[in-house]
């Protein structure tokens, strides 16, 4: 059994601790928290398996990292503390672990990833013989192997488009959604997600790794960005109320350019309320989805939801990101010390778990 931490118990961690403890080749040892108010809870409970499993969080990195766990899901957040987050990497990774997080962007696609982030995971691999990967939805397995597979059943392809189309109403950090995407604030708001270069900086590594995949050369990626205002106020059950006249809707792409088109496209499409550009593409039920689109003969559309958490859609995305994390431990573990991306960990069935429950 793989002795394995999991770091951080937000959205993501909660997640984190169910897949580890369904995982036949994992065993989960320790809970790190950073909230004083969570130290000796039971994973269990901070996992919302409604049963406890024996394990209390702590926050004492150094006891639990003097412990020698052979894997570490770093599962805090990475959007509005990365230096932090890459201290806290590299510590583990150098201690020998093998970490698996969605932290931290410019990793996804770690060979284009600068210097300054780069090189300190590769100093801690070659110091204490861990490995990093990071991955995620979108970022993540929604733009790089679930497209790649689909490209596979083609025979001409003209365009692959990936797209997250969301009512982030459902999505439980309201201070990214408010404050880095802008939604409910003026629309002369320039929110930091937004910004000119800023989706590049977090989906560009996915259209790279596409391209390189592929064997095509980018010309170059561009942005393109759209918002609409809500029409009327609305009041959502999760986030409160949203005033008529602020930002609602978001639109934008990340396009790798190849032979002087856009061949290579990341797509999304958010929303506080339905109400607002109905006249965009929305998900089938109304609350989320992630969905390839390969246009070319045959033309091919592939839509994916998931739910968690009493149906919710922003849980579901959040476990099948940890699902695409925690299930690579195992093959880390056997693979050389390294910093690997999505090309290089493949997506397996989930051999041993077909019809079983958690104990």
């Amino acid at each position: 059994m793989i002795s394995t931490v999991v770091w951080g118990t937000g959205n993501v961690g909660r997640a984190a601790i169910r897949a580890v403890e369904a995982h036949p080749a994992l065993k989960l040892a320790h809970v790190l928290v950073h909230d004083p108010a969570k130290v000796g809870r039971d994973a269990g409970e901070l996992g919302l398996l409604g049963r406890t499993l024996g394990v209390a969080a702590t926050d004492d990195i150094d006891a639990v990292l003097a412990a020698a766990p052979r894997a570490v899901v770093y599962a805090a957040s990475g959007d509005i503390r990365p230096d932090e987050a890459l201290a806290d990497i590299t510590r583990a990774v150098g201690a020998g672990a093998v970490v698996v997080t969605p932290a931290l962007y410019a990793l996804y696609d770690q060979r284009g990833a600068p210097p300054e982030l780069r090189e300190p995971v590769l100093d801690a691999v070659a110091a204490g013989g861990g490995s990093l990967f990071v991955s995620g939805v979108d970022p993540g397995w929604g733009n790089d192997v679930l497209p790649l597979l689909i490209s596979g059943l083609g025979t001409t392809l003209d365009v692959i488009r990936c797209q997250e189309i969301f009512d982030y109403s459902t999505y439980d950090q309201p201070d990214s959604v408010r404050q880095l995407i802008g939604m409910g604030h003026p629309m002369e708001y320039e929110p930091l997600m937004l910004a000119p270069s800023v989706p590049t900086m977090v989906w560009g590594g996915q259209i790279r790794l596409m391209a390189r995949a592929l064997g095509v050369e980018l010309d170059d990626i561009r942005e393109t960005m759209a918002r609409r205002p809500l029409e009327t106020t609305v009041v959502t059950r999760t986030m409160g109320k949203f005033e008529a006249g602020t930002q609602g809707a978001v639109r934008f792409e990340v396009q790798g350019i190849v032979g002087g088109e856009p061949r290579i496209v990341i797509e999304h499409i958010t929303r506080i309320h339905p109400s607002c550009a109905p006249d965009w593409p929305s998900p089938p039920d109304g609350a989320g989805a992630h969905r390839v689109i390969i246009e070319g003969r045959p033309r091919i559309e592939v839509t994916i939801e998931a739910t968690d958490e009493d149906e919710n859609r922003s849980a579901g995305g959040n476990a099948t990101a940890v699902g695409r994390l925690v299930n690579a431990i195992d093959w880390l573990v056997e693979a050389e010390p390294g910093l690997y991306d999505a090309l290089d960990v493949p997506l397996r069935p989930a051999a041993g778990r077909l019809g079983r429950k958690l104990p």
